[in-house]
């Protein structure tokens, strides 16, 4: 069967974007009413959101992830609800559990569910590496299947449904890191730095006023999923389809189109989903910009987030200070793209040939 590369845009799905593009101006404007500094992690957490994906949101404690989500969760009026994962959480206290209730009109006891916090549009997974693998594997059945299975039954979760988790990457003893394989379900991997100099004034200067800031709900629930069909819809041109797959298929080592230092610096590249969330991402970051057909530009914006997690770095990278941001900056200055590409500045070029080829 052939797939489609290109759909038409009708009049009313170009209105549709251009609305959603005044939207999530109103959104970021609303967000920074409690959120200083992070228009960079709203902006993904957005395009997770309107790709219909998931996002891991990764950064040391106080950088305002949980409140991030939870004011998101205002604005997009949809249900929100916290699981804050600990050492003794159990599946049951995310799934929900069976329990043994008298019907009022028969008088006869029967089992009956109740159901628990994943039940929500947008469920917060705090601290998501600090429960135990079998805790973990309860929550990877909603991520991919978005469902969950209590005796024997199965319990389809309500749409659109988004699990926005949180970690802390220090004090890593008695965690339980998630596998690559559970990793991979996660559209995004955000990372958040430290606030700059300004930033970190108005942030002091907020938390010890009286300042309270009320959020007003732009979209609702209806809406959101109707854009996230129409992402989906978008035309796509097949040079911005080649350049994701190109990009993807570079930090294989091993293949042929893998560069000489990703043979050096990875030793395992990313999968078929990289591609696809690429592109995903890229056509969601296209209309949150009122543009109706994403570029390779927007391929390279959601580059880092979408392949940080799906790269594995070798010892011999980790000692030149090589990480997996870093090697993916070096395959966009690399990989050939349809508009040329970013260009490399000559000072910072020279020093890169000499990191790999030596002075």
């Amino acid at each position: 069967m052939t797939v489609p590369t290109t759909t038409n845009v009708t009049s009313v799905d170009r209105a549709k974007i251009e609305k959603l593009g005044a939207t999530a101006d109103r959104i970021r404007t609303e967000l920074r009413k409690r959120i200083v500094g992070l228009d960079k992690v709203i902006e993904q957490v957005l395009i997770s959101i309107f790709s219909g994906g998931h996002a891991l949101l990764i950064g040391v404690p106080g950088l305002a992830k949980t409140l991030l989500i939870s004011s998101l969760s205002e604005t997009l009026d949809l249900g929100f609800s916290r699981i804050q994962f600990t050492p003794d959480l159990m599946p049951s206290d995310i799934t929900g559990t069976e329990l043994i209730a008298t019907d009022k009109g028969s008088g006869k006891r029967e089992f009956r569910f109740v159901h628990g916090p994943i039940f929500a549009n947008i469920v917060l997974a705090d601290e998501i590496n600090r429960t135990p693998p079998k805790t973990q594997a309860a929550l990877m059945e909603a991520l991919e299947e978005k469902q969950v299975t209590c005796g024997g039954q199965k319990y389809v979760l309500e749409k659109p449904f988004f699990v926005l988790a949180t970690q802390n990457p220090i004090e890593q003893e008695g965690t339980y890191p998630l596998p690559v394989a559970q990793l991979d379900r996660f559209m995004f991997n955000i990372a958040l730095d430290y606030p700059s100099y300004d930033d970190e004034i108005d942030i002091i200067r907020r938390t010890t006023s009286g300042y309270e800031a009320k959020l007003e709900a732009f979209i609702s629930r209806d809406e959101i999923l109707e854009l996230i069909q129409l992402v989906r819809r978008l035309p796509v041109d097949r040079a911005v389809h080649r350049y994701a797959m190109a990009i993807a298929r570079a930090t294989r080592p091993g293949q042929a189109e893998a560069p000489d230092f990703v043979e050096e610096w990875l030793s395992w590249g990313a999968g078929p989903r990289a591609g696809h969330y690429l592109v995903l991402g890229a056509k969601a970051r296209a209309m949150l910009d009122g543009r109706s057909s994403p570029r390779a530009d927007d391929i390279r914006a959601v580059a880092r987030p979408v392949l940080r997690h799906r790269i594995l770095t070798t010892y011999h990278a980790e000692a030149e200070g090589m990480n997996a941001d870093r090697i993916v900056d070096e395959l966009l200055f690399t990989v050939p793209a349809p508009d040329g590409g970013p260009q490399r500045e000559e000072e910072e070029k020279s020093s890169w040939l000499v990191r790999i080829f030596g002075g």
